[in-house]
């Protein structure tokens, strides 16, 4: 079963270039570009892992990681 990795990160340019690494690679990818739509997708999706950059609008990378944990362990990499 393919793996999903959800990419939540707002500067397009570098969402696309994380999205075709990780699609290289064999992956499903997930986009979110601010923290509100990636807290939602996580809901939702249920990724395997979460690539998460720190400077988001709405809500930052911290508060995001903060949200996930209380109901998560989904492994994340924070950018």
């Amino acid at each position: 079963m393919q793996k999903t990795i959800l990419i939540i990160e707002d500067d397009a340019n570098t969402a696309a270039l994380i999205t075709l690494y990780c699609e290289r690679e064999g992956f499903r990818t997930l986009t979110a570009g601010d923290g509100s739509s990636g807290l939602d997708r996580a809901g939702r999706e249920r990724p395997d892992l979460i690539i998460l950059d720190l400077m988001l609008p709405e809500l930052d990378g911290w508060e995001v990681c903060r949200r996930i944990r209380q109901t998560s362990g989904i492994p994340i990499i924070m950018l």
